[in-house]
């Protein structure tokens, strides 16, 4: 569980960066889910507005890699097929 005090550092972090450097950000969350995980609107809107004004967004389709080559997740499932 994240705290507003570590929310208001990611933003002051964005601001920092926010045309001066490159940022990215890896997440499985779907971008639209975004500001119901931040929470609060106006820090949700602040952080949105610096990492989508002028960024690449890559979405990327299809099943994990993991899956696909049956190795092992963190929450411990195992695809049906076995590695060799």
């Amino acid at each position: 569980m994240r705290t507003q005090r570590q929310d208001t550092d990611r933003r002051d972090l964005l601001v920092d960066r926010y045309d001066n450097r490159s940022t990215m950000i890896a997440s499985q969350m779907p971008v639209e889910l975004w500001h119901q995980a931040i929470g609060d609107p106006t820090l949700a809107d602040a952080i949105l507005d610096r990492l989508v004004h002028n960024a690449y967004r890559l979405d990327i389709k299809g099943d994990s890699l993991r899956k696909a080559k049956g190795i092992q997740t963190a929450d411990g499932i195992l695809d049906q097929k076995k590695r060799t």
